[in-house]
């Protein structure tokens, strides 16, 4: 018997909108920061949720980048909140 493996293009983003995630990122990490990470125009050049999210849907190649940091992100959250132990 053989196991076939699940594509992890997108592991863990069901449910998760493209606006809460690019909100979440902007609200944790900042514009700044973003651009940083993932250097395209609608987070260097006057950025806004609206706006980032006309150019990510058009974008799947930025669109993959941005959701790469948010499961970044969120699992570098988990890793943090999981080491602190029950308080």
């Amino acid at each position: 018997m053989s196991t076939t493996k699940k594509p992890a293009s997108r592991p863990s983003l069901d449910g998760i909108t493209l606006e809460m995630i690019v909100t979440q990122l902007s609200e944790s990490m900042g514009w700044e920061a973003m651009a940083a990470a993932v250097p395209v125009r609608c987070f260097t050049h006057d950025p806004s949720i609206k706006s980032s999210l006309k150019f990510l849907r058009r974008t799947p190649w930025a669109r993959k980048k941005v959701e790469e940091l948010y499961l970044r992100q969120v699992q570098a959250q988990f890793k943090s909140d999981s080491s602190h132990g029950d308080s």
